[in-house]
């Protein structure tokens, strides 16, 4: 399937700011099964724009504009080629062996009700491919998804308690349980092609899991569905603060709105 991508970004300054700079993990890189065919990101306001990998090797913008500003606009347009490999990842960068992913971050750590819930739902299966599925299975049924729910700074203990969430957040308690049943796994940030759905109002979160003999195996548990086709993987962390599409800070007095506008569409919409 080809994807194309048009998401825009503006940061609008109550009064304007003497600098701003902004972290962009807003690039994709090639894998098997997605193939970058064009991507191309830009920012106005006569910002620079700076490329290089960061840890994990995800690809990473720095860009840093000097003021006075009240706006800044980012915008990116790519064309991706993908194909269904049944939610396995293959030929990704790979900086950190899997233990790696076995790591609690303040967003993902678990707790008394979270451990529980992964115990009796997954605790008794020996496979950790069935132990993934079946917590992917079971957070679906067991969370609500409500995009009014919760932030950024949410944990997964506080949306888990809840009971709703959006993507991020049912990705940090999937997590914080497959951690704890010792199966190494990440977080991953990226765009969902949605057929009835071309203009969205944000991008989309899933994880990916460690299974020995298999390798990484993703799980949208807020759709209950391994990734497919219609995916487009951006970046991975531990949790979602270092897989995040924009982040950064302003030097200034003042205070910030963000405003997304995001159109994925298929080759086959686009000639529609």
């Amino acid at each position: 399937m080809r994807i194309r991508i048009q998401h825009e970004t503006t940061y609008r300054y109550a009064e304007p700011v003497k600098s701003a700079i902004q972290l962009l993990r807003l690039t994709p890189r090639s894998h098997e099964g997605q193939t970058i065919l064009h991507w191309a990101i830009d920012s106005d306001h006569g910002s620079r724009l700076m490329r290089r990998e960061d840890w994990y090797g995800n690809i990473m913008h720095s860009l840093y504009a000097e003021g006075p500003i009240d706006q800044i606009g980012l915008k990116v347009v790519g064309e991706v080629e993908t194909a269904d490999v049944a939610g396995v990842i293959r030929g990704s960068a790979e900086r950190f062996p899997p233990m790696f992913y076995l790591r609690e971050t303040p967003l993902t750590a678990g707790d008394a009700a979270i451990y529980d819930f992964a115990t009796s739902v997954a605790g008794h299966l020996q496979n950790p491919l069935d132990k993934t599925h079946a917590l992917m299975g079971a957070l679906n049924e067991r969370l609500r998804f409500d995009v009014a729910a919760t932030d950024a700074g949410t944990k997964a203990t506080e949306a888990f308690a809840a009971g709703h969430g959006v993507c991020q957040d049912f990705t940090h308690i999937f997590l914080a349980s497959a951690r704890r049943l010792g199966i190494p796994a990440r977080y991953v940030s990226g765009y969902l092609h949605k057929p009835d759905e071309t203009v969205q109002e944000a991008g989309h979160a899933w994880a990916e899991a460690y299974i020995e003999n298999v390798g990484w195996v993703s799980f949208d548990a807020a759709n209950a569905v391994s990734v497919t086709e219609h995916y487009v993987r951006v970046a991975i962390g531990l949790d979602s603060t270092e897989a995040a599409p924009v982040r950064g800070t302003y030097y200034g007095l003042s205070r910030e709105d963000l405003a997304v506008s995001l159109k994925i569409e298929s080759a086959r919409q686009i000639q529609a």
